[in-house]
């Protein structure tokens, strides 16, 4: 059952001025991940030694208002060095991005160099369009099957999101169950609703009332660090997999 909360949000950002805020530069080119490893402590590991996680995503991986050390991602890599992990955080963020335009720069990102971890973050814009699920669902699938497709493949993480109230509890249960069913289907790792905890708390929300604030994204990267944390640990007694 959706949470009240959960249901807060999704009413809140069917606004206009808010549906623009969020859906700018979809169609922009392709950006520079920005890899938040670069201000890790100096006595970790070089970055060339640290495998590579690499986050894709929309303004909440990019962090929409944020300065880039406060996004999510780059929370993470705090974890990831006070840990002692030997890997280092790509933000590949873009603002307003649907799956589609994921599915446009996908082959770019993959072909920057090894990745251990593909953390896919997308489909909040498609909801907010109101597309259809089943082109989120073939776009999630492209991204998947490309990604698989790698020697060696990188261990695959994606996280889930909710869609609108107002287009119906019919397109939102077809939404809110593509991210499960397809992780099953890539034997990838799911991450339950990425804004679990944040989603619908004011105080964890800038202003539009959809993006986190700084202490939103903290409990963001918390949520995320549960489920990616045992993925590295493990990963970090495999050596040959990093």
């Amino acid at each position: 059952m959706v949470s009240i909360k959960i249901m807060a949000w999704r009413q809140c950002i069917w606004q206009p001025a808010l549906l623009l805020a969020a859906c700018a530069g979809d169609t922009g080119p392709v950006s520079r991940p920005l890899d938040v490893a670069k201000n890790s402590a100096a006595d970790a590991p070089a970055a060339a030694e640290r495998g590579v996680v690499l986050f894709v995503g929309t303004s909440l991986t990019a962090g929409y208002g944020l300065a880039p050390s406060q996004a999510f991602p780059a929370r993470v890599q705090s974890r990831i060095d006070s840990a002692g992990l030997p890997f280092r955080v790509v933000n590949a963020g873009v603002s307003g991005e649907t799956s589609a335009g994921a599915v446009r720069r996908i082959d770019w990102l993959l072909g920057q160099g090894p990745i251990a971890v593909l953390v896919i973050e997308t489909g909040a814009n498609d909801g907010l369009r109101g597309q259809s699920p089943d082109s989120l669902r073939a776009n999630l699938r492209r991204m998947l099957e490309r990604a698989r497709a790698l020697a060696p493949a990188p261990h695959l993480i994606v996280a889930g999101m909710e869609a609108l109230p107002n287009l119906g509890r019919a397109y939102a249960g077809q939404f809110r169950a593509i991210y499960p069913a397809v992780a099953r289907e890539f034997d990838a790792t799911y991450l339950p609703f990425l804004l679990d905890g944040v989603a619908g708390v004011d105080a964890l929300n800038q202003a539009d009332g959809v993006h986190p604030t700084a202490k939103g994204a903290e409990r963001v990267a918390e949520h995320v660090w549960k489920t990616l944390r045992p993925v590295l640990t493990q990963l970090a007694s495999q050596p040959e997999n990093r």
